[in-house]
């Protein structure tokens, strides 16, 4: 099994937090964003993970992610290509046919990878999406027809799902990624006509790291759950 961590992010809004690291290599409690992905990934029986990168940065990968127990196959970009041709840019990377995961290079998650791909499977999709509810940012009010408050709600759950950028791709989903631009604009929405999208309900742990904010959330929440720390030959080098 191998799986693709699109990792082209800038850091941009992350501003000195980020210590002119790429995103996806931003240290969070001591490890770099990416190796709690590639640790999560290995555990699911990955052994060969290609990162798509900007030109320039794939040594930066390869040495922050190389004792993790995968193999680390850096693939740069000759030039910005939108997440969706940068995954088919680093998907020709491959060698071998069939499944693959695919991972955006700034989200942290607990997926169930494994159930996630047994169920694509199942299902014959083309590719399966994670998504999980949408949390309003912003407290609500209950307010009857006649305008009577019958209450308030700090960040309900609202009834719609969020993509979550985990994604599992057959052959025909990564032959009609886009070789430039966003794959969520063009492949997805194409498939979903077809009845050939499927989507994997996810309820546990989703942290994206775009901002300081972010950033101190995730490091609180990461120090408070060790258990995720990567773990694997020479992890503690990360």
């Amino acid at each position: 099994m191998e799986a693709v961590i699109l990792a082209g992010g800038k850091a941009e809004r992350l501003g000195d937090a980020a210590q002119g690291k790429p995103k996806a290599l931003v240290s969070i409690a001591g490890h770099p964003l990416a190796a709690y992905q590639v640790s999560r990934l290995r555990d699911a029986g990955v052994r060969r993970v290609i990162v798509s990168c900007a030109r320039g940065q794939g040594a930066l990968f390869a040495d922050a992610l190389a004792h993790l127990g995968c193999e680390i196959v850096p693939v740069e970009e000759p030039e910005p290509l939108g997440r969706g041709g940068g995954l088919r840019f680093a998907a020709a990377a491959r060698t071998q046919r069939g499944a693959l995961f695919a991972l955006n290079g700034d989200e942290l998650l607990d997926v169930d990878l494994e159930a996630m791909l047994a169920v694509h499977r199942e299902r014959g999709a083309a590719a399966t999406i994670a998504v999980a509810p949408l949390v309003s940012a912003l407290g609500v009010v209950d307010v009857a027809e006649d305008g009577l408050v019958s209450g308030f709600r700090e960040a309900p759950r609202l009834p719609y799902w969020v993509n979550i950028g985990c994604y599992v791709l057959d052959d025909e989903a990564l032959s009609r990624l886009p070789e430039r631009g966003d794959h969520e604009q063009s492949t997805f929405p194409a498939l979903a006509l077809e009845g050939k999208l499927r989507a994997w309900k996810h309820d546990g742990i989703w942290l994206t790291v775009n901002t300081p904010k972010q950033l101190r959330q995730a490091e609180e929440w990461f120090a408070a759950h060790p258990e995720w720390r990567p773990d694997g030959p020479g992890a503690e080098a990360a």
